[in-house]
């Protein structure tokens, strides 16, 4: 039988093919800041492909240093910064895996000091005191150049292909919204002025990478912003972006200034779904569904109803790497679902953190925590099933341990049994994860039992205190 046909149904571009529909979309996640960064990154990739990811698109990459978005943030602009990338290459190829490049130019919202934009109005989410430098012609067309050189230098590099950031408030959508665009020359006024930055980018691009690379576009499904796109300027763009040589049309939905959330836990699951098909229907190269897509059973249907080609899974691969592996082999239960709560991988970003995910902190720290087997096995109990509790008890099992689980309490979870009852929160996930990996991986759980110490000591190698606030 197969598991979720059309979700593991491959994709063919004649000179490359994806094993299955789900793409890893573009996330930001401040590894390069770290030490090693491209080491970090490249492990970082390699274990979703392990995972079973069809296609990975990494985060922001700038085309020049105005487009940052933020001082050190990552750039690629000359050859002199290949190796850096050919590392991170290196390690999803040697995993078996495809990887495009996302090619980000910030526009008004980078938060460096020399900030440019399609005019000089500024952002109400970026605190640099300084108006945005309005690009001149000139300036619009170096800056052009740099995303064609951006992609020619990433293939160079061994990316399978570049992803360009037109979505979200970013430089492009700059250009595309009569928001940000006030301008009375060839880039502004009409929409077939302010959609000649992306049209022209991709035209380069195309001429500059040749026909044997992928070229996918981010491409707003709804801005939710006064004076965004309209459906029909979407469409328009997405027809154009078609005949100019694009593979793949990516969606975004919203851009991070809208005062609508999109991706939070109380934005029910594929709510921007109709926004996708709306242009599914009007262009014929293949389209992605994206935001709030954190099961098999969704990202299935989805693809079976033709609302879309492939499903972006972003968060839902930091929350479980191997998402894509357990929906194939008919294990959904053992997923350990993104539940939208933002709290590690957005929250860390805005105090300038590295990313990480609340239910598995393993997540950008896969060089910090070893999933490799420990060299001797022992008899380890943990007390307490509370979060920490079931966290330890499972990461000890997959070492290699034999693990004894004692709760006081009827069921496991501890405070989690509480956060569950909050209207859209997803814990009661989390809790199905954790009982699922419990009754596979074989810990003994014991629940309504608080064990003696000197049973502890006498029975155990090592003992786990995980009683949280009792």
């Amino acid at each position: 039988m197969t598991h979720y046909p059309k979700l593991f149904e491959p994709l063919d571009f004649g000179f490359l093919t994806l094993p299955n529909r789900i793409m890893m979309g573009s996330m930001h996640t401040r590894l390069e800041h770290e030490p090693q960064g491209a080491a970090r990154l490249g492990a970082f990739y390699a274990e979703r492909v392990r995972g079973g990811v069809g296609l990975i698109i990494t985060g922001g990459i700038s085309p020049d240093r105005r487009g940052q978005i933020e001082s050190g943030g990552g750039v690629l602009d000359s050859e002199e910064q290949l190796p850096f990338h050919r590392q991170i290459v290196d390690e999803v190829q040697k995993a078996g895996g495809k990887i495009c490049m996302q090619i980000l130019h910030a526009g008004r919202y980078a938060r460096v000091d020399d900030l440019v934009g399609a005019s000089d109005i500024p952002s109400r989410i970026n605190k640099r005191e300084n108006n945005p430098h309005a690009l001149t012609d000139a300036e619009v067309e170096t800056t052009i150049d740099s995303f064609a050189r951006c992609a020619e230098l990433a293939r160079m590099a061994g990316y399978h292909g570049v992803e360009v950031m037109g979505s979200e408030g970013y430089l492009i959508s700059q250009f595309l919204s009569l928001r940000t665009n006030n301008r009375t020359d060839r880039w502004g006024g009409l929409f077939e002025n302010r959609c000649r930055l992306p049209v022209e980018i991709v035209r380069r691009t195309r001429a500059r990478v040749g026909r044997e690379f992928l070229i996918v576009f981010r491409l707003s499904a709804l801005d939710l912003i006064e004076e965004g796109m309209t459906h029909e300027e979407t469409v328009i763009l997405a027809r154009a972006l078609e005949a100019v040589g694009v593979d793949i049309l990516d969606t975004g939905v919203g851009w991070h200034e809208a005062l609508i959330p999109t991706i939070a836990y109380m934005v029910p699951r594929a709510t921007w779904a109709f926004s996708v098909k709306r242009i599914r229907e009007a262009v014929n190269i293949p389209l992605v569904a994206t935001n709030r897509i954190n099961t098999p059973e969704l990202a299935e249907e989805l693809l079976a109803q033709g609302v879309a080609d492939l499903v972006s899974l972003a968060r839902p691969l930091l929350a479980d790497a191997f998402f894509p592996q357990k929906a194939r082999d008919g294990r959904p239960a053992e997923i350990n679902t993104c539940i939208a709560c933002n709290q590690a991988c957005l929250d860390f970003l805005f105090r300038d953190k590295t990313a990480t995910c609340l239910v598995n902190p393993r997540a950008c720290r896969e060089l910090d925590y070893s999933s490799k087997p420990a060299a001797r096995a022992k008899k380890v109990a943990v007390v307490g099933a509370g979060p920490a509790g079931l966290a330890c008890a499972v990461t000890a099992r997959e070492q290699g341990h034999r693990v004894t689980l004692f709760e006081a309490g009827r069921e496991i979870g501890g405070q989690l049994n509480l956060a569950k009852k909050v209207p859209g929160k997803e814990f009661a996930e989390t809790l199905r994860y954790f009982n699922a990996r419990i009754a596979q991986s074989g810990i003994e759980l014991k629940l309504g039992t608080k064990p003696a110490a000197a049973d502890l000591a006498r029975d155990f190698d090592e003992i786990v205190v995980a009683t949280g606030v009792a």
